[in-house]
């Protein structure tokens, strides 16, 4: 189809050339090589770098080849028309990117320029196609795409910035592994997700023996080192992406093991015990053991199997664990089964 292009005094084709600045990449889609060669031209001067397709299907090529700035865009042509490539492309984009389209037409009627704006353009140039109007669309559109991707990089770091900050805010300043808010926001997220899905939750609540004793004799500064030790203990026996270790309080840390039966949550709290115990870190307080250990209680419900008990009453069960653990001689591991125990404790915490 034949584009005539109106003539473009050589002073006005300067001055806008000199306006327009950097280079960018324009797509032309048009089916006459004649009329795609004269907009070429035109986008050379702009200082625009035009890349020419001369059917639906090689503009569709072209564009996810290269990525163009702008697309240019015939509405008859042959194989595919603009209509659909103007579809395609759009369908093609992910949330927040956008490639600015103008349709080349020389039909003026409404339903044309509405069935065009419907499947996806943004504006569309009359033909005989005029050097200073494409000028002006160009670089209207240009401000428009630089403005969304601006928008789009500031958006992506605004996101960033949030999760930076909601794992700051979850996690302990001391140890460097999650806080108490962290540890209520994952045991409440895995107990409705082990609920929904059927499978068991293990908790363990871990408290370092005698460690009163430990900071009256060496001071809060050794106190603190040991929790960070201790801490980075318990974070590294912990194998699989889900688990999470976090500082409950003072001395006292939590585990939570999603998808974890009876025999598994023993196994854990085993080898954490045994890696603190292996760390031998001197414990001066008489009347203690020789060296720093821990006590571990623990609990295993299955969410599904008790539909009317909330996720800190798991707590309530690993808290008993734990004082049957320190009650029995501590250094120990202490396991108890949930579900045979729900109605043994109060119905509210």
């Amino acid at each position: 189809m034949d584009t005539r292009t109106e003539p473009a005094d050589t002073r006005t084709e300067a001055a806008v050339e000199k306006s327009f600045g950097g280079e960018r990449k324009v797509l032309v889609i048009e089916d006459t090589v004649t009329s795609a060669a004269v907009l070429a031209r035109h986008l050379e001067k702009m200082g625009c770098v035009p890349l020419l397709a001369h059917s639906g299907e090689e503009g569709l090529e072209t564009f996810f080849r290269h990525n163009p700035d702008v697309v240019l865009l015939d509405v008859i042509l042959p194989g595919i028309d603009g209509i659909e490539v103007a579809r395609r492309i759009r369908q093609s984009e992910r949330p927040g990117e956008w490639t600015p389209i103008i349709f080349l037409t020389a039909r003026s009627d409404d339903g044309a320029i509405e069935a065009g704006i419907e499947a996806g353009g943004d504006d569309y140039l009359a033909k005989p196609v005029s050097f200073v109007v494409l000028a002006a669309k160009l670089r209207a559109m240009l401000r428009l795409a630089h403005a969304q991707q601006n928008l789009l990089l500031l958006t992506r770091r605004l996101d960033e910035a949030n999760q930076k900050l909601r794992r700051l805010t979850n996690l302990d300043g001391l140890t460097g592994i999650a806080n108490r808010r962290g540890f209520d926001d994952k045991l409440a997220r895995e107990w409705a997700r082990c609920r929904r899905e059927e499978r068991p939750l293990g908790l363990l609540m871990i408290d370092v023996d005698h460690f009163k004793a430990f900071n009256d004799s060496l001071g809060h500064l050794a106190g603190d080192d040991t929790l960070k030790i201790v801490a980075a203990t318990i974070a590294g026996s912990l194998q699989r992406p889900g688990d999470m270790a976090a500082r409950y309080g003072g001395e006292e840390f939590a585990v939570v093991l999603p998808n974890t039966d009876l025999a598994g949550t023993r196994h854990i709290a085993e080898r954490i015990r045994e890696n603190v115990e292996k760390l031998r870190i001197p414990h001066p307080a008489q009347g203690t053991a020789e060296h720093v250990t821990i006590s571990v209680g623990g609990a295993v419900a299955h969410p599904a199997a008790l539909p009317a008990m909330p996720a800190n009453r798991l707590i309530d069960f690993a808290d008993a664990a734990l004082y049957r653990a320190k009650k029995e001689g501590r250094n120990r591991v202490v396991i108890f089964d949930a579900d045979a125990m729900a109605s043994s404790l109060p119905a509210s915490r």
